[in-house]
């Protein structure tokens, strides 16, 4: 299979991981506090990546380690709490929306930090796409109008560490293995979320809740093996076969299962999504077409 074909795949995949990714966290509050969500989170993926690839962490050079922390910090750790404290108060479809401002920050991103050139219809296929976020976002506000949406700044600034975490891994780290990464990455977040988890709270549950707990962790095991893990090598791959724009509109596909799922679970879904939808998609073929 070559590039071309590769990253497409790699791209669906993603979207049905992560797209699936918002309501997982969403069925997880509900035993687990934002904050115990996103170290549980963190520790699960820790341990399955160690499984599988804990010897790639050798083949990091010195002088590629401080970017791999900094890809942590960006692109894992601090997202996951910014996710699960904004879908408290937002529907888990409204956020996986919001997710879609990645591209443009990445654009932005690549351009003014970075000096990587892009192409006029790249833009317009970030624009184009962003179209469809803001129909998905007003239909999700018309039809939930007693949402808190100062929590989705949350998201986007979560989405701005998205944008900056595909930039660090396509400049600086472009011949570390995307399983290095991933692995490297955890290994400098487990630590600090063992830690916070041990203050948290979640060994002083009582007994009545505790099966509710088990349940919240079922549903957090599942997104830390999938939705952090694997995902979490396919991306980094994805980004050194591709670049950082078509890499991160993965976030357009993501709308579009997050929004399926929520409708699933009983969230609202008015004809402006379907409308979105399109838009979003459209945005993903324009920026690809612009590659």
């Amino acid at each position: 299979m070559n590039n071309d074909t590769r990253k497409w795949v790699y791209l669906i995949v993603l979207s049905l991981i992560w797209g699936s990714s918002y309501i997982l966290i969403k069925k997880g509050l509900g035993g687990l506090t934002p904050l115990q969500l996103g170290a549980v989170r963190i520790i699960f993926s820790t341990i399955f990546l160690f499984l599988i690839g804990f010897r790639s962490l050798f083949r990091i050079k010195k002088k590629e380690w401080p970017w791999v922390g900094l890809s942590a910090l960006c692109g894992t750790f601090i997202p996951v709490f910014l996710f699960a404290f904004a879908e408290t108060e937002i529907d888990s479809n409204i956020a996986s929306v919001l997710n879609s401002l990645v591209p443009l920050f990445a654009i932005i991103m690549g351009v003014v930090l970075f000096r990587i050139r892009f192409v006029r219809i790249q833009l317009f296929g970030v624009l184009f796409g962003l179209i469809g976020a803001g129909l998905l976002i007003l239909q999700g506000a018309s039809l939930n109008p007693d949402q808190n949406y100062f929590y989705s700044l949350l998201v986007i600034i979560a989405a701005i560490l998205y944008a900056a975490n595909a930039n660090i891994i396509k400049t600086k780290l472009q011949d570390v293995s995307a399983m290095s990464i991933a692995v490297g990455n955890f290994a400098f977040m487990v630590l600090p979320a063992i830690v916070l988890l041990c203050f948290s709270g979640i060994f002083e549950t009582d007994e009545a809740d505790l099966q509710e707990l088990q349940t919240s962790l079922m549903y957090i095991a599942i997104l830390a093996v999938f939705g952090t893990g694997m995902a979490k090598i396919l991306f980094n791959r994805l980004i050194q076969i591709s670049d950082a724009v078509f890499s991160t509109s993965v976030t357009y596909l993501i709308p579009v299962v997050g929004v399926f799922w929520g409708v699933l679970d009983g969230e609202h879904f008015g004809l402006g999504h379907l409308f979105g939808a399109i838009f979003i998609l459209g945005g993903v073929y324009l920026v690809n077409k612009g590659k």
